[in-house]
């Protein structure tokens, strides 16, 4: 049996901090990066028409089993941010995209949860979590475009 290659991913993501009304932060750490890699909630949508919510609820999901789609209880407090970044991919993840995708841009959303929830994590995907109050989250943050968002926290959440 031969398996069909991996599609090309699509240069437009979500970055969503899921945080606290305390303005504590949920970081998860990369599984496939050799360094400390904390972050927030990535991830890029799966066809070019998704809409960026589904996309931020369904990586969520995926990444923290933190249910915030659509019917949720959590679905008011999944907040597009209306800011995105265009940043540079990183080289060594460049041969996921397309030959000569080099930019990907990023769609910032925040989730609002009532306490510091334990994620359910995929190993595969990420080793650790750790929540922490947001200024430390931003230090934290292997990604600078990240850190941004985080420190843009007092102005979002609600």
């Amino acid at each position: 049996m031969t398996t069909s290659p991996r599609p090309w991913k699509i240069p437009e993501s979500v970055l969503v901090v899921i945080h606290t009304s305390a303005l504590d932060v949920l970081l998860i750490r990369r599984a496939d990066a050799e360094t400390d890699f904390w972050q927030s909630v990535t991830g890029s949508k799966d066809a070019a028409d998704e809409p960026l919510a589904l996309t931020a609820a369904r990586e969520v999901a995926e990444e923290t089993g933190i249910q915030c789609g659509e019917g949720t209880a959590l679905a008011s407090q999944l907040v597009d941010w209306q800011l995105r970044n265009a940043y540079e991919i990183y080289p060594r993840w460049r041969a996921r995209y397309a030959p000569g995708i080099t930019h990907n841009t990023e769609h910032l959303f925040g989730l609002c949860v009532p306490e510091r929830i334990t994620p359910t994590l995929d190993p595969r995907e990420h080793t650790d979590w750790r929540w922490l109050p947001y200024h430390e989250a931003a230090d934290a943050c292997f990604s600078p475009s990240n850190a941004e968002a985080i420190l843009l926290l007092p102005e979002f959440a609600r």
